[in-house]
């Protein structure tokens, strides 16, 4: 065995890698681009997907501005506890108030856990072309109302960590660039 495979075994250094944006940016998709690559670097990896979230941690909750509060924090909470624990957590989920991530990154702070912001900051324009799940579309047929960006608000970040255009570049150069900033603030 390498030293650097002792390393990346004995890699204990956890974080919250929180990816924020409107609904079809390109959060998951660079998450789970990502999250391959940090495992094939042997590094612990969980992700923890906005919709499975809502299903299963959260279920019962609407699309209430509390309840998206609610909601955020139960996804701030677990990733705290997970990345304080040595595991580099992806959350790829909209979190559209910024109280709502200014207090997950509180949490974080205060428990001495790293935590990075990402910003997937890709035009509703173009999330609206995208459209992973229809919801552009059904928002646009009168189908469902409070869409994130569109009639519901999006506080973008004012100062993230790293802002992605994903629109101006590849999956895999969007998760290279959040590679990089994890490297160079030592966490990987």
């Amino acid at each position: 065995m390498t030293n650097t495979q002792k390393d990346q075994e004995n890699d204990v250094t956890g974080a919250t890698i929180w990816l924020t944006g409107l609904p079809s940016a390109g959060k998951t998709t660079i998450a789970y681009e990502l999250a391959g690559r940090l495992r094939e670097e042997g590094h612990r990896v969980e992700l923890l997907d906005g919709d499975e979230i809502r299903e299963f941690l959260s279920a019962g909750l609407g699309f209430s501005r509390e309840d998206r509060h609610t909601n955020v924090q139960r996804i701030g909470f677990v990733a705290e506890l997970l990345a304080s624990n040595g595991v580099k957590v992806l959350v790829p989920v909209i979190a559209p108030y910024a109280d709502s991530r200014e207090s997950v990154r509180k949490r974080h702070q205060q428990e001495g856990t790293a935590y990075v912001e990402v910003h997937v900051a890709t035009p509703v324009e173009v999330c609206s072309v995208r459209d992973v799940k229809g919801l552009y579309a059904r928002q646009a047929a009168g189908e469902i109302s409070g869409l994130t960006g569109v009639d519901d608000p999006y506080e973008e970040p004012e100062s993230p960590d790293l802002r992605i255009e994903s629109q101006n570049q590849t999956v895999q150069e969007s998760a290279a660039a959040v590679h990089a900033l994890l490297t160079e603030r030592g966490l990987l």
